[in-house]
């Protein structure tokens, strides 16, 4: 694959910006897991006010686009971890730097990653809450916490697992977009939005910059979203049973 215009080898830096992208992607996946899907359990549970409350919020997040809200919170965050006033902020901006500007990417990421799953909870749980499986538990004296742990979350995972294994190339994309952009993570880590902004800059003197690393992100981007649709396929009893 060659060298870049600075005469760094280009498959290297394409290696360890496949750790970037995909460091991205889990910690984006477990902010999913770990707020998306409580929070969607305990909304279609309970309902009434509870529900009312969360969905609202997520209604509110999602009226604005995506990629907008991201640039907003990344960039707001930039400016304060820079400044670092107190002792906490302090930290997290040298956590912050430490590590390339990931911190940032992490918490934009997180704060719109998890709302679409939140329905998806949500609507499984509505859907479940009344079938007289869930109604037997009742009547032996299940708690509700054990009823949402024990028998609403294990009969709604299949959904879970396909949303989460679709959220990584959406991941993968936003922090190579961001980085494209100036936003993601900082020079001289070399994410893949890195390589590309750089490779454009120098396509027509040496163009090899630029396919590689855009070939490369996009046959990433395609095999997770096959498995995605074969996780889907295998997962689906509906598809099973024809």
């Amino acid at each position: 694959m060659g060298t870049d215009g600075l005469g760094r080898d280009l498959l290297s830096r394409m290696m360890y910006g496949s750790r970037i992208s995909l460091a991205v992607a889990l910690v984006d996946v477990a902010i999913v897991l770990l707020v998306g899907v409580p929070l969607g359990l305990i909304a279609g549970f309970f309902g009434r006010w509870i529900d009312t409350l969360i969905m609202r919020t997520v209604d509110i997040l999602l009226a604005f686009p995506s990629l907008l809200l991201v640039i907003v919170v990344i960039t707001y965050l930039r400016a304060v971890l820079d400044q670092g006033e107190g002792p906490l902020l302090g930290v997290l901006g040298s956590l912050d730097k430490a590590s390339g500007g990931l911190l940032g990417v992490f918490v934009a990421l997180g704060l719109v990653s998890w709302l679409t799953v939140a329905r998806l909870v949500r609507g499984q749980v509505l859907s479940l809450k009344e079938k007289e499986f869930v109604e037997a538990a009742r009547m032996v004296g299940a708690t509700n916490v054990r009823v949402m742990t024990r028998h609403l979350l294990p009969n709604s995972l299949a959904p879970i697992i396909v949303a989460a294994t679709f959220g990584i190339p959406l991941a993968i994309a936003a922090e190579a977009g961001l980085s494209f952009l100036g936003l993601g993570v900082r020079p001289p880590y070399p994410s893949w939005g890195i390589l590309i902004a750089e490779g454009l800059r120098n396509m027509r003197a040496f163009p090899h910059e630029l396919v590689f690393p855009a070939v490369i992100l996009a046959i990433t981007l395609i095999c997770f979203n096959f498995l995605g649709d074969g996780l889907r396929d295998a997962l689906d009893t509906k598809l099973r049973v024809d």
